[in-house]
């Protein structure tokens, strides 16, 4: 299955029914929210149908989690750090950087295959983004295992293009805040003032974004 085009609360709901993790009733309300958040949007579920679903009271919801935010990490977070090395193993062959001609061949085809799945699971990705810009426990789960799991790969295809003599002979750790921070800015900047973008402007605008990236990065 090629992940870019995957619906995460599509995965999720399949691993929140195999985790033995919790108690039978909070895996009751895992279970739940996943299944009304994957099939009617999570803007368009409200706690109280998920307490119905789940034969509980909705207060009973709220002291276990808090708030909907908080439910829908405490779903995201466990399938995240199960899913990412599949999620990247798929990424990386789907992109396939050995067959790009350059390293802007490269960036952009990430992110554009980003682009698709990001949209794919937009209100996640908002919601996650925010939990992480506010809440520090989350960055100090979350980054660290990322990072973990994607700078390996990040540095085997730098490590690659310099080799040819396409990138600045920089420390990859710097090239990789770099080209993350762009391409994190760029995504963040597009699902809130253009959350309907048009294909051939986002194409625009992706060029011109590679463009940015290498104007630092590229050998000269």
């Amino acid at each position: 299955m090629n992940k870019s085009t995957t619906n995460l609360l599509d995965e999720m709901l399949s691993q929140v029914k195999l985790s033995k993790k919790t108690t039978a009733k909070e895996q009751k309300i895992l279970e739940n929210a996943t299944f009304l958040f994957a099939s009617k949007g999570y803007a368009n579920t409200s706690t109280s149908e998920i307490a119905k679903a789940s034969g509980v009271a909705e207060a009973t919801i709220f002291r276990h989690y808090g708030t909907k935010e908080n439910l829908l990490i405490a779903i995201v977070i466990p399938f995240l750090k199960e899913a990412i090395p599949a999620l990247a193993d798929d990424l990386f062959q789907t992109i396939d950087p050995e067959n790009q001609p350059s390293f802007a061949d490269f960036l952009r085809a990430l992110i554009h295959n980003r682009l698709e799945f990001v949209q794919q699971n937009k209100e996640i990705f908002m919601v996650f983004i925010k939990e992480i810009v506010y809440r520090e426990e989350i960055r100090e789960q979350f980054i660290p295992f990322f990072l973990e799991q994607a700078a390996p790969r990040m540095y085997m295809v730098m490590d690659s293009f310099k080799a040819r003599g396409q990138l600045k002979d920089l420390p990859n750790a710097l090239l990789l805040r770099t080209i993350f921070t762009n391409i994190l800015g760029y995504f963040l900047t597009q699902h809130i003032f253009h959350p309907h973008p048009d294909v051939d402007h986002t194409k625009q605008e992706v060029d011109i974004l590679v463009g940015t990236i290498m104007h630092g990065i590229a050998s000269s």
